[in-house]
């Protein structure tokens, strides 16, 4: 016992904070952390109590985690692979999809991609606080995100794809304070996407394949997200003017296969770090903007299947990235010497389905004697210079002030 109460005082004295020292059972233990609760707890000896004290935060923590994961089994109607038979008895550490970290220990993750279980989400789950991971993707969960879920502090990515889950956007979600990784892709959420969402510091958002619907919020190019995928909605309306000009970070956007009409905006090519932007299978029209020649990283631009129309500009087919380049189904008529020399490429790059002259695979000559939009304005860049790219910022800013109501 002697050495038992040597090695509680070298622990008390290396440790800077508040603790207190128990004894019981043949044994030491030392419960570390601020005054009120919190904090780590060590046990030290043996006897017949050879674990923590019943007042440690492990075991509080533990027994927390037992009743909300015991809660959330009993909501879960089908198990075909027999996922939840391991989930029995109190040691939630040793459940399948549930990992534990410590010291303490405490459930710091659940991982039950393709589980192909069925039933829905409780909202007991919200006292797993320490909990950073939660993937679910690739089950048969419904109804929605508990509104408790706000109180997953630690709580850094959330993934429930290719799920059945429904109704509105999840607004719980804006409210995880840590979330930085938001996944509702394959799922049946609809109706109008807040603009709260884009203000959020994430660094991925994936909504697409749901059944979202209205315009695109105004702030959306103010995110700092490096992925933004909201394909395969229901959005209607234009791209915003504003697009571009909070100058973020972003790496890939996808709004292809929605409703969208108007231009595509002058702010595009502020996006100095764009890597993927995909507006195919929409109803955008106009003329390209001679800004996508700043899009330096660009490796895939895929505007095909929409009105755009006008001459497809050297400036765009000469960027050096560029892999996959698709205007297919659209209405140019023009095509320079670089857009001339790509269309000879193997694979990665298609002209078919357009109005240019003496080119193979094109419209038939009577769909392009009136271009659709053809009295569209969209807002320029009024300046008879060649562009430079990095002045963009000021004249964009300029312009977008001017038509603001």
């Amino acid at each position: 016992m002697g050495m038992f109460w040597l090695l509680a005082f070298i622990l008390w004295q290396i440790i800077p904070t508040q603790a207190a020292i128990t004894v019981g059972g043949g044994g030491v233990g030392i419960n570390i952390g601020n005054a009120g609760g919190g904090g780590a707890g060590v046990w030290i000896g043996g006897g017949i109590n050879n674990g923590p004290t019943p007042s440690s935060p492990s075991v509080s923590k533990l027994t927390t985690a037992y009743t909300a994961l015991q809660a959330w089994k009993s909501a879960i109607t089908d198990d075909p692979l027999g996922i939840l038979k391991t989930w029995v008895g109190s040691d939630v550490c040793s459940y399948k999809g549930v990992f534990c970290a410590g010291p303490g220990p405490f459930v710091a993750g659940i991982d039950l991609n393709h589980a192909n279980l069925q039933g829905s989400l409780v909202k007991e789950l919200s006292v797993l606080t320490d909990i950073s991971i939660l993937h679910l993707n690739s089950n048969r969960f419904s109804g929605t995100v508990p509104d408790t879920f706000k109180d997953l502090s630690s709580l850094q990515e959330l993934e429930i794809s290719n799920n059945r889950f429904s109704g509105p956007f999840p607004a719980v979600t804006l409210y995880i304070p840590n979330l930085v990784y938001l996944d509702l892709r394959f799922n049946s959420f609809s109706g109008p996407v807040p603009e709260d969402l884009f203000n959020k510091r994430l660094d991925a958002i994936f909504l697409n394949n749901n059944q979202f619907e209205g315009e695109l919020p105004q702030n959306l190019g103010n995110s700092p997200a490096s992925v933004i995928n909201l394909a395969n909605n229901i959005f209607s309306g234009n791209i915003p003017a504003s697009f571009g000009i909070a100058s973020s970070k972003l790496k890939e956007i996808l709004l292809l296969n929605n409703q969208l009409t108007g231009c595509i905006p002058q702010g595009i090519g502020l996006f100095s770090e764009m890597q993927v932007f995909d507006v195919s299978h929409n109803s955008l029209m106009g003329h390209l903007p001679d800004t996508i020649s700043c899009l330096s990283d660009i490796e895939v631009l895929n505007l095909a299947h929409n009105k755009l129309s006008g001459v497809l500009p050297d400036l765009v087919c000469s960027l050096g990235s560029l892999m996959n380049l698709s205007v297919a189904y659209n209405f140019f008529s023009g095509f320079s010497q670089e857009c001339s020399k790509l269309s000879f490429r193997k694979g990665g790059f298609d002209f078919s389905l357009n109005c240019l002259p003496g080119r193979d695979m094109q419209r038939p000559q009577p769909e392009c004697l009136v271009i659709p939009g053809g009295g569209l304005s969209c807002l320029r860049i009024p300046s008879a210079r060649p562009l430079v790219c990095g002045a963009l910022l000021g004249n964009l800013e300029v312009n977008v002030t001017s038509t603001s109501p």
